[in-house]
């Protein structure tokens, strides 16, 4: 057991104060003032601020590997706009050095996934940054779904001639979205008169957390027009939703 002695602790809960932290086998075992543990390790942290672990509620790492290049880039996978089926714990190394640097700045979880280029671009997970293997480090997945209104899939595919407008992005969304209702829709009604379910498609089965509302649709907008958008949407479909960037 360690114990950090007289840190300016800053609690979840409550008023900061001049106290010590007990740790047992990496975890908080008890926090107070003038801990004492026969055996114990203490280090004096005097005159240091002692925070909880900060969570990146948004964020791309392990999914573009530090300093690596082409082999680490796996945040985008533009070969169609819409790709609900791509899931970001399939595409992480834990061994990424990102995982490290964010320690060190004491981020001990993140929600990450896939970046911007797509309208929809798949399924974003709740994990640590500590741990040697995907699962040993998940929260929760999936966290997200991604999607993005704007600049970054007008650059992307507008170079690919697949499309040039806002107006086509939130199309393509809205499209998804409809399919995605009407494949649960027949998924239920089948279930229910005792008939073989549809054939099983993986981006659509993607999706159905969405439209169920049991998964939020995370939206990547920076301009004002692609926020009303994202909330025009939302609304329209009853979606749960968070909004990143805001610039």
């Amino acid at each position: 057991m360690q114990i950090l002695k007289n840190g300016k602790i800053i609690p979840m809960v409550g008023e900061p104060y001049e106290g010590d932290i007990a740790i047992e086998n990496g975890k908080i075992h008890a926090m107070g003032v003038n801990l004492d543990y026969p055996n114990a390790e203490e280090i004096n942290v005097s005159g240091c601020f002692v925070l909880p672990g900060f969570v990146d509620a948004h964020c791309h790492i392990g999914m573009w590997e530090d300093g690596i290049g082409f082999e680490g880039a796996d945040g985008n996978d533009s070969y169609k706009p819409v790709t609900p089926e791509l899931r970001a714990i399939d595409g992480i190394n834990p061994f990424d050095n990102c995982f490290t640097e964010a320690r060190a700045g004491g981020v001990t979880s993140v929600v990450t996934g896939p970046g911007s280029a797509n309208v929809i671009g798949g399924q974003f997970v709740a994990m640590k940054t500590f741990g040697k293997s995907i699962e040993d480090m998940t929260i929760k997945f999936p966290a997200a779904m991604k999607a993005a209104f704007g600049e970054n899939p007008k650059r992307v595919f507008s170079a690919q001639k697949t499309f040039y407008t806002r107006m086509s992005i939130a199309a393509q969304l809205r499209g998804t979205l409809l399919d995605a209702l009407e494949y649960d829709r027949n998924i239920k009604q089948a279930k229910k008169k005792g008939e073989k379910p549809p054939k099983i498609d993986h981006s659509l089965e993607a999706m159905l957390p969405v439209v169920r509302g049991e998964l939020p649709l995370k939206i990547h907008a920076h301009r004002a027009d692609d926020i009303m958008t994202a909330l025009r949407i939302a609304k329209e479909f009853n979606l749960k939703i968070t909004l990143d960037h805001f610039t």
